[in-house]
């Protein structure tokens, strides 16, 4: 089913982000994500089919991969959740979890391994990115020297801002910065080797850690459409903005209207969101080998 906002009457609600809304279960965590898609930093009145299955379920996948960190993820399969939830499952099947109660650090776990996005604007003007110099000369799509961690802050509304590694050791302390520092680089750099040999190139990423009985855990979501830059590795090519598994067919729409990208956001036509959906669709089914 499409699922713009998931209606849990008795369920407390604690959160509601631009997909996913949480609910206090008690021990747990439900983390419901829905069909929901924003641009420009808004929510769009119209849903992708299957986006937060996909969203979910590949999270999911990538949790199982990385056995050497310790994830949120208790469950995904609806016979294990609690018996209040029953009257429900049409809205949460395939899209839910059950997830532990972490206490979220304060910081977005960006990881670059390609120049693109927002880090090329950046390396255009200053030869560098998230301030950290690069070597001249380098093309759009460039593959990095080395792999970026760039942490930035986690805006409750609008942009998040880029933040120094002296101000995320000031935000967590330099023992946890440290560590989740290097917990990225070797998620992204796993993910990406894995993600190679299915066609698909990782360019960056983001992370989310929690503590939980002052343990580091992985939080959130994991290498997935929204979270990341998936490139296809046959449509690459350094010195353009290559093809990608996200909501680019959404963006580039709304960029051909007269809308100033503050709310209201407009209405998605039929095209936009059948070819938006299926781009979610092929990046889980490639690179889990396996059918949505």
């Amino acid at each position: 089913m499409l699922l713009h906002a998931p209606e849990l009457p008795g369920i407390p609600k604690v959160a509601s982000g631009k997909v996913r809304d949480i609910y206090d279960l008690g021990e747990h965590l439900l983390l419901v994500a829905s069909d929901r898609i924003s641009a420009f930093d808004c929510i769009l009145p119209t849903a992708i089919p299957r986006k937060g299955e996909v969203l979910t379920r590949l999270s999911a996948f990538w949790f199982a991969q990385f056995d050497f960190l310790t994830n949120h993820l208790v469950a995904t399969d609806l016979a294990q959740f609690p018996e209040a939830l029953r009257p429900f499952e049409a809205q949460l099947q395939g899209r839910s979890m059950l997830v532990k109660k972490a206490v979220p650090l304060p910081v977005e776990c960006v990881v670059r391994g390609y120049l693109a996005g927002s880090g090329w604007k950046e390396y255009q003007h200053s030869q560098s990115v998230c301030g950290i110099a690069l070597p001249p000369d380098l093309r759009q799509a460039d593959p990095l020297p080395s792999t970026l961690f760039t942490p930035s802050t986690k805006a409750a509304a609008g942009h998040d801002e880029n933040i120094s590694w002296e101000e995320c050791c000031r935000l967590v302390g330099t023992d946890v910065a440290t560590q989740v520092r290097d917990l990225s680089i070797r998620l992204y750099e796993t993910g990406r080797i894995w993600a190679a040999t299915k066609g698909i190139i990782i360019a960056d990423t983001k992370f989310e850690f929690g503590l939980l009985d002052g343990k580091v855990i992985l939080i959130d979501e994991c290498l997935t459409p929204d979270s990341s830059r998936f490139w296809p590795a046959t449509d690459y090519a350094p010195g353009m903005s290559p093809p990608s598994f996200d909501k680019q067919f959404v963006r580039d729409y709304l960029e051909t209207l007269d809308w100033n990208k503050t709310p209201p956001a407009p209405a998605l036509p039929e095209a936009i969101v059948e070819r938006t959906s299926a781009k979610y669709m092929e990046a889980f089914e490639r690179l889990t080998g396996a059918p949505l």
